[in-house]
């Protein structure tokens, strides 16, 4: 992001390895907007780390910044809160557009992304479709999901995973916002609907 720094009002005043290294420099810097990245090399992705980001701080404008060009990450990136989803391949003049647009309170998608994203929901008010969000669900959510309705504490999905606990909390917090559950309960019913309750 050095091409930012000092140009065209704007000023790179951060950077972060992996998703939980930026909540907390968002937390500490408070950035008019955020890049996000949708892979890191390790830790929080993106998407979990967008998701976290939209419910500590509501207002900030996070920007994805991605090599995917695929419907499903941009989907999702929309339902955890993302403003806007631009590619890396983008010329430089479209990036900058798109932080000032998500800047000033907007949403950006690159053109091809409008059109398919208003083609899926066309084509979902055709079909009449009752949308069931576990298809939003990350791969590390759903094994957080399954574990937790097997009846393992935090602590334990933790060491079973290999992620800290605060990582294990907002994967589940995550899940609950997805699926629009609140309870251990209701997750576990949920998890049993969808098979995940095979115990090995």
């Amino acid at each position: 992001m050095m091409l930012l720094h000092g140009k065209h009002n704007m000023e790179v005043i951060g950077e972060a390895a992996d998703g939980e290294e930026g909540i907390h420099a968002a937390g500490l810097l408070k950035p008019d907007v955020v890049l996000m990245d949708l892979n890191m090399p390790a830790g929080m992705d993106g998407l979990t780390a967008t998701a976290e980001l939209r419910r500590l701080m509501p207002d900030l404008a996070i920007l994805i910044l991605t090599m995917h060009d695929d419907d499903e990450y941009l989907f999702r990136a929309i339902h955890v809160g993302a403003s806007g989803y631009i590619l890396k391949s983008a010329p430089h003049e479209e990036l900058l557009t798109a932080i000032r647009s998500v800047a000033e309170g907007n949403a950006y998608l690159y053109p091809t992304a409008t059109k398919r994203l208003m083609n899926e929901y066309i084509e979902r008010l055709k079909q009449g479709e009752n949308v069931d969000t576990f298809g939003s669900l990350s791969e590390r959510e759903r094994e957080v999901l399954a574990l937790i309705a097997k009846g393992f504490s935090n602590k334990e999905i933790a060491e079973q995973l290999v992620i800290s606990v605060k990582t294990v909390e907002s994967h589940k917090s995550n899940v609950m916002e997805k699926l629009g559950l609140k309870t251990r309960p209701e997750l576990v019913k949920y998890a049993a609907k969808k098979g995940l309750l095979n115990f090995e």
